[in-house]
């Protein structure tokens, strides 16, 4: 008596997806990027491993000569931490005197913008990025995030695609932002709300 062979369970199939499933991860694009961003991204992840990011927590103006190297737009006034972890430099662009600390993940397939006077603090995640999901291959979105002036993004808080924090705003720690932010108020949460206005005195 002869045994069947089994397939591997590791083995790859071409049989079509169960019925009712819609989302079909064998249709996804094997390289949403051209050719020349995927050697330009092999460059910067490269520069961003050993000389941006061996360069000593002080070293302000050296990292930013490498990012604006590759295309940043970042003033002399204005900083990121040590470890940057930015996926596409050259879609980035800050104002005067704004930070974004250390660990702070800047995930731009589309473009970030940070206003001027803003502090992005560490562990947050700016997401200017997604799928839709309501294509079963889910295709790339290159979108953008704003994050006006004046604005601090308090440690651990996530951004999502397509959403513009308003001038002066405060977003709370480990907050879900997916909806735009009015200008001068205090978000906090998961799913992000409005908590108050911001109090704003005058400046001493």
């Amino acid at each position: 008596m002869t045994i069947p062979d089994r397939p591997h369970p590791d083995a790859t199939s071409s049989s079509p997806a169960k019925p009712g499933i819609f989302q079909r991860l064998d249709l996804c694009e094997k390289a949403p990027y051209t050719l020349g961003e995927y050697a330009k991204r092999f460059c910067w992840e490269l520069t961003q491993a050993t000389l941006v990011n061996w360069a000593p927590r002080r070293a302000n103006a050296w990292r930013r000569f490498w990012i604006c190297l590759f295309g940043a737009k970042i003033p002399p006034t204005s900083k990121l931490g040590k470890p940057v972890r930015l996926l596409h430099p050259w879609k980035l662009t800050m104002g005067q005197h704004s930070s974004v600390a250390g660990s702070v993940k800047l995930w731009n397939a589309g473009t970030i913008d940070i206003g001027d006077h803003t502090t992005i603090s560490q562990d947050a995640e700016l997401c200017a990025g997604s799928h839709d999901y309501t294509q079963p291959h889910l295709p790339m979105l290159r979108t953008p995030v704003k994050i006006g002036s004046g604005v601090w993004v308090c440690a651990r808080a996530f951004i999502g695609p397509t959403v513009t924090v308003g001038d002066n705003c405060i977003v709370g720690a480990c907050a879900v932002v997916m909806r735009d932010v009015p200008p001068g108020m205090i978000v906090a949460g998961n799913p992000a709300v409005v908590v108050k206005p911001r109090p704003m005195g005058d400046p001493a």
